[in-house]
Formats: structure tokens, sequence, C-alpha cells
């Protein structure tokens, strides 16, 4: 219950690892992320991963060395069989691809484009040349890996902070299970530098903890008795103990884990392009090399030499290969997730990355998202019995979740609190019970007069939250609550506007009167208060009718989901927000810090130059060594630095992202 009056494929993939089983879309592992998520950092098995590289690499030199160094007679009758061995580490695994994906039926990629050109130089006795087309190839899949790897780390460490046991109170003692098995209302003890296993509330005074695998926030944060606790922080004080408020599954960390874990599948427009354009581009590209083959032969005549048409079409497949491409484009935007979530923000999709970069206009709630949400009772009037007044509000809020009614809870303390029955929410007015037998409403001045109660008008000009009560239909008081605006908030609306957002809009269900001193102190551009949830929606599709205007909504509460999913970005303060919303949202902010919107924005922005940095630099370099090797000028090297190079240099341009300080 809440009180509305205040609230609101890619085509290429690592060869040094085995095939999976689904033929055709194992193409596509390493922006999905589901294969190649180990980290080699410190393994065993990475000297094993680069072995075959290695093999290649030193004997390619050898080979070289006998041939333009020492000049080794004998070395030439061995010198097709040494390159041959020399390829076989790198080239195998290649050509393994190449099956696969001949079964699959996809018989133009990367890997049959790479497998053809050296072979077919093998075949004009370009030996070193055919080796070191495929080994700069795999030394590329390295590099993509690794820079993979790199891009998983932030997100994958939130793996590392789940806990495997937790201690539960059992039959008067302390019993390890697996945090799966622990029920609703069961008791955790968690130790001094162990981490909390599962979502609950904390039963002890208070205790320090690290929550920055969750939000990102590096600063210990204390946490007092009965406030929530979530699976994934880090309980730095001492031993404490929680009660389980809700299953595994359904824990914080884990609902982060899934979205971090779906964010892969959701693609940018510039993804979804390049993964068609490659599909269409490599088979164009095979047929112009064979056509670079044959067409010269019906126009030369007698002066045409097979071999060297042959070479130039080896060199023109080379450098058309999509790599560069179709490798770095999906890993900028997984560098961008990753640097994301290293900054307490998920983003449920690459698509929102891309788009985050065009909005122009940021709708906001005000509680909860720009003010804290944590109230304080600052008075109490009324014209009953204060103290009976008391009971009776605390009875019909004492279940609700919304923060005004924690407040009125606190506040009154650990007396004895009445039963209340057929408790109702009001939408955008309050709530409705029977307390020992008598009627009581609460909220704000609308259910009041709702139910033709009258009441003192001056209470409709006072600015601060209230909450009004009437007992029997009769007016019987009102408390007063006072709320804080977030520290960040004023400082988020003014970069906002130094980013180039035109127009930023608060929408509340507050009072008009209080909603407008929040908005003047902030600099925020419009306001509207007293608004239900369904005028919020209205409001929003007002603003949308604009078809200029890319609207992001930001909101914390479940009466904020609708306006979340109408907006085209959702953003959603996660750490307190109700799951309701954190689910309907695009983006989730863990920290619920408001000049968090900025740095997405910014993050968004620097994707997507990296992705078209990449594109261009691409597309650049094999234009003008495709044309130069079509004429014969550009010989193998040339065709692998067009290939391979650019797409180390995309690569490294893309883990950029990672350095990057937002």
């Amino acid at each position: 219950m809440s009180h509305t009056h205040d609230k609101e494929d890619s085509c290429c993939s690592t060869k040094v690892h085995p095939a999976p089983k689904d033929n055709h879309q194992h193409v596509h592992d390493h922006e999905e992320g589901d294969e190649h998520d180990h980290d080699h950092g410190g393994d065993p098995s990475a000297f094993k991963t680069y072995l075959p590289a290695l093999v290649t690499l030193v004997m390619l030199l050898i080979g070289i060395a006998f041939d333009n160094i020492f000049k080794v007679p004998a070395f030439q009758t061995i010198r097709p069989y040494w390159y041959i061995v020399a390829y076989l580490p790198v080239g195998i695994p290649v050509l393994r691809e190449v099956w696969e994906t001949f079964k699959a039926k996809d018989f133009f990629t990367e890997f049959s484009l790479m497998s053809i050109a050296t072979i077919g130089a093998f075949g004009i006795g370009q030996y070193p040349e055919g080796v070191t087309v495929m080994l700069f190839y795999t030394i590329g899949e390295l590099f993509q890996m690794a820079a993979v790897n790199r891009a998983k780390r932030n997100i994958k460490a939130l793996l590392d902070v789940r806990a495997d046991v937790a201690h539960v109170l059992r039959n008067g003692k302390y019993e390890d299970v697996n945090p799966e098995k622990v029920a609703i209302g069961e008791t955790i003890q968690i130790k001094a530098g162990e981490k909390i296993p599962l979502d609950g509330a904390l039963m002890s005074d208070k205790s320090s903890f690290n929550t920055a695998a969750l939000t990102g926030e590096s600063k210990p944060r204390t946490i007092n008795k009965g406030e929530p606790i979530l699976a994934g922080m880090l309980n730095l004080d001492k031993v404490i103990e929680v009660q389980v408020s809700k299953a595994f599954a359904d824990s914080a960390l884990s609902r982060i884990l899934e979205m971090v874990q779906n964010a892969t599948t959701r693609k940018a427009k510039t993804e979804l392009f390049i993964r068609k354009f490659a599909k269409v581009y490599t088979p164009i590209v095979f047929f112009l090399a064979l056509a670079l083959v044959t067409i010269p032969m019906l126009v030369l005549g007698s002066d045409y030499h097979f071999q060297t048409w042959l070479y130039r079409s080896l060199v023109f497949l080379v450098i058309s290969c999509p790599c560069a491409l179709v490798i770095s484009i999906p890993l900028g935007y997984f560098g961008g997730i990753g640097a994301a979530s290293s900054n307490g923000i998920l983003f449920k999709g690459s698509n929102f990355l891309d788009l985050i970069t065009k909005l122009n206009t940021v709708v906001m709630d005000k509680t909860g998202t720009l003010t804290k949400g944590v109230f304080n009772v600052q008075k109490v009037e009324s014209v009953i019995d204060e103290k009976e007044l008391l009971n009776l509000l605390t009875a019909v809020e004492a279940k609700s979740t919304h923060p005004i009614a924690k407040s009125i809870v606190a506040y009154v303390g650990n007396q004895e609190i009445h039963p209340a029955e057929n408790i109702a929410e009001i939408a955008g007015m309050g709530l409705k019970g029977v307390v020992n037998g008598k009627e009581v409403l609460a909220g704000n001045v609308k259910l009041l007069e709702k139910f033709n109660i009258e009441f003192d008008t001056r209470i409709a000009a006072i600015e601060e939250s209230i909450v009004v009560v009437a007992v029997d239909q009769k007016y019987a008081g009102y408390v007063l609550i006072a709320d804080e605006i977030k520290e960040d908030a004023g400082e988020a609306v003014k970069q906002l506007h130094e980013i180039g957002i035109k127009q930023v809009v608060m929408l509340s269900g507050d009072k008009t009167s209080i909603v407008k001193k929040v908005a003047t102190g902030l600099g925020i551009d419009a306001y509207y208060g007293d608004l239900l949830p369904e005028d919020k929606v209205a409001k929003l599709e007002e603003i949308k009718k604009d078809k200029t205007k890319v609207v992001a909504f930001v909101g914390d509460g479940i009466n904020d989901t609708p306006v979340l999913a109408i907006s085209d970005i959702g953003i959603a303060m996660g750490a307190m927000g109700s799951d309701a919303a954190i689910e309907t949202a695009d983006v989730v902010i863990q920290t619920d810090q408001p000049s968090k919107i900025v740095t997405a924005i910014k993050i968004g922005k620097a994707t997507k130059n990296v992705v078209i940095q990449n594109i261009v630099l691409a597309f650049a370099v094999k234009a003008l060594v495709l044309i130069l090797g079509a004429g014969g000028i550009a010989t193998m090297w040339e065709a692998v630095f067009a290939d391979v190079g650019v797409a180390l240099l995309a690569i490294l341009n893309a883990v950029r992202i990672q350095k990057m300080k937002f």
C-alpha cells in the first residue's frame, strides 16, 4: 500500500575452444556472453590456450630466418612441410569451424574466407604469407577473448559475492545450509567478514556493510535494526542476525545477475545491422574474389597469368574479412554495459545504451528519486486524544511499506499496535481500515473530500507533507511529515542541462505547493503535483505527443510502474525501489543517486562514439587496401594489417570504455 499523495552476431568466434553443439549459434558466443567467459588470469589452462599460437609463431620465425637470413640450402627441401606443420596448430581449429558451419549450411563466413585464402597461398607457394595470415587471425581472436573477459570482470564480480552457505537458526542452533533452501521468515546469522546470502531485515541493533557489489559505492553503509538488508552486501562490523524476507531466487542480487545476463540478448540497432550486413557482405566478397581470377582471363587472353591474379584474389579475400566490424562493435556495447555495471548502473540491453544518447527530456518522480524518501514526523495536531489518534493511525499504516507509513510507525515506537481489519488502498488518496470497530481514514485532503468529511480548510494551505485522519466520518487531526532532498539532486539537474537535456520535468502525487518548492530549489524546468498514478501516465503521454522528444522517466515506486513502461527509457532507483519498478525499468540505478542518470548518459555516448570510430576505421582502411589489392599493389602483408591489424585496433579502442572515468 502506498500514499500516493506524497509518492510517486557477430560472426567471429575464438577458435582455441571446442565448438559448441549448436553448430550455427556458436559463432555469436562472444557477444552473447554464453561462452569463453572464464578469466585466464592466473589459470594454468591459459598457457594451453595460447600454446598453438606460440608454436606457430616460433616455427614461422625460424622458417623466415632460414629463408632470408641464414639461407640454409637443406631447408629448401623440407620448406613446404615445415610451413605446413607451422600452419596446423592455428589452422586446424579454423578448418574445424569451417566444417561445422558447412554442416549448418552456412558457407560464407570469415572461417571459410580465411581457409580459402591461406590454403590458396600455399597452393601458389606463398607459404610464409599463408601461415602469417592464419597466425595473426588467431592472435586477433585471442585479443578479442581477453577483451571480452576484461569487459565481463565487473559483471562477473557479482558472482563472487554470492554466499555459498547460510547459517540458519533451526531447533535452537545454527545449521549451515544452501541459501536456496532457506525459507522466508527464518533467522540467519552472518559473522564479520561474511557475505549476506539472502534479502531480509536486520534483527541486531546495527552494523556496517560494504555494498559495492550491489551499488558500486565503496563507502561503508550503516544499517540499523529493522531496516532492509540485501544479499551480496558484506558484513564489516560484528556478528548479526537477519530475518529472511525473500527466497534466494527473488533476492536483489539474483535479480541483478539475471538482468545483466539477459542484457546481451537485447541488441542495439547498429549490432543488428552489422550482423545482417556481414551475412550479405561475405558472399559478395567471395564472388568478387572469384571474379578477380576469372574475368581477367577473358579480357587479357594470352597475357593472363593465373598465379598473379589468384594471389590478388587471395589478398582481396583476406582484406575483406568482416572481423573488425563483427568483433569490435558487439564488444564495444558489451564494454559499455560492463562500465555501467562498475558504476552501479544496470542497462538491460545494448539497445538502451544507444537510445539513452538520444534523450532530450527527463521526467522524474519526487519522493525516493529526488528526495531521500526518509520521512520524520515533525508535528501532530489532534482534535481527539493524541495518543488515540496515533494508535488508530499506526494501526492502518503498520503493514504499509511506504516511507511515510514507516516514519509514523517509527515515531510511535514499540508500543502495542492495534490490529486493523479490512484495510484498502484508495489510489492517490490514502488508506481505509477498521480498528477496534472504528472506521479510520488516513491520507491526503482528497480522501476527506471524497467521503464528504468536513475539516479545517487551512490544512490545505500547509506546504509540508501531511497525513490527515478521520475517525467514523469525523475529522480527527493530522500528522506533519518532512522529507529531505538528496545531496546530489541539484547537481544532477544542473549536469543534465549541461550535457544537452533540454527539459527536466517533475511529476508527483504530493501537493503542488511542496512540488513547486522542491522544483524551484533544484532548477527543474516544469513540475506537476497532486497527481494520481493515472494522472502521471496522462501527463507523460502529453509530453510524448511532441515527436521530437525522447523521454526518460525516473522513479522507484510501484505506482511509477505504468509510467516507466510507457516512457522511451524507464530508469528505476534500484537500491530501495519496488520490485515492480525494477522489473519494468530499462535501466536500474543501484545507488539511488540522481547524478547516476548523467553517468548513464555519458557511458551511452562514450560507447556510441567508440562504435562509430570502429566502423569508420574498418571501412576506411579496408576500402583503401581492397583497391590496392585489386590493382596488385597491396600484398598479403598489407592484407593482414587491413584485416587483423584493424581488428586489433578496434578491439583496443573498445576496451578503452572500461578505463574511462565518468
